[in-house]
């Protein structure tokens, strides 16, 4: 792997884990229904923008398609859309470790309903993550962690671990960008819908809330998604996955430096046990390098 598949890897976990604070941020001055939706129409309006100035097409393929609408639905409106109502009344730490057990969702679903094959290692992988999120949680609840916020999150987890699922394998080609900024419109035309019903136009407008949905409509709504399809596309999806296992790290240093919340020594522990679950998930997935004679 070159240096620069390894700093994009490192910039995309970051960024992505980086995501849960800005957005613990925006719901404290908006809705979260409608700040996401639209944060996804401004991401989609920029992101169609360049792919059209790049030459790129929006008749794509039934395979494209598909994937913008998988991910349009399961990606955004349920996946941050549940995140985003949930980080009311949860902390970003908490929603971020939840959420960084997509890679383990994954693994247990393909094997219980798609006919994965998981290796000894993937199943102490699995063990490991689950038991390190069964320690936060102990402690969590021990402090008052709010329950409706942590299903949302845990069904945001597995929306997006079912997507990635349904539409593996699918690609691109060539039009990566216009596939992104469709994908941002299904989520903000679904949201809306959401939002107009559910919620009212209640906003706090402040330069926190200004500086953080920036942040977040161009860095984990778009550059991190690009970032992604290109480590990807360098390095497969099964290596590039492998950066997921320090999205439990990241995510809580960065609540912990913006928003100051506590980390207590179960919480230290569980992340550790969870990160090492993930890793250990995607090194089973890694084809062993074939023995040379001689």
């Amino acid at each position: 792997m070159d240096l620069r598949s390894v700093l994009m890897g490192l910039a995309f976990a970051f960024m992505w884990s980086s995501a849960f604070t800005s957005a613990r941020m925006i719901v404290a001055d908006a809705p979260p229904l409608t700040a996401l939706s639209i944060r996804f129409l401004i991401s989609g309006l920029i992101g169609v923008a360049i792919a059209r100035a790049l030459g790129q097409t929006w008749h794509l393929s039934r395979g494209q398609w598909r994937s913008v609408a998988v991910f349009g639905l399961c990606q955004n409106a349920l996946y941050l859309g549940l995140n985003f109502v949930a980080m009311q009344w949860v902390e970003a730490s908490l929603a971020a470790i939840i959420a960084s057990t997509m890679p383990l969702l994954v693994a247990l679903l393909g094997w219980m309903f798609w006919g994965q094959r998981v290796r000894p290692l993937g199943i102490a992988g699995l063990v490991a993550g689950f038991a390190g999120v069964a320690i936060i949680m102990g402690s969590r609840f021990s402090g008052g962690a709010d329950m409706t916020g942590i299903i949302f999150c845990g069904i945001g987890a597995l929306a997006l671990a079912v997507a990635t699922l349904t539409v593996r394998g699918a690609s691109a080609q060539g039009n990566l960008l216009m596939v992104v900024g469709l994908q941002m419109f299904v989520g903000a035309g679904v949201l809306a819908i959401f939002a107009v019903a559910l919620e009212d136009w209640s906003v706090s407008w402040t330069l926190q809330l200004g500086l953080a949905f920036a942040y977040t409509t161009l860095v984990p709504g778009l550059i991190a998604t690009w970032v992604w399809f290109r480590l990807v596309e360098r390095i497969g999806a099964v290596r590039a996955a492998t950066y997921h296992f320090l999205n439990p790290f990241l995510g809580v240093a960065v609540a912990a430096a913006l928003l100051s919340e506590r980390l207590g020594p179960a919480d230290i522990v569980g992340v550790a046990i969870v990160a090492a679950g993930i890793l250990a998930v995607q090194l089973s997935k890694e084809s062993p390098m074939p023995i040379r004679a001689g």
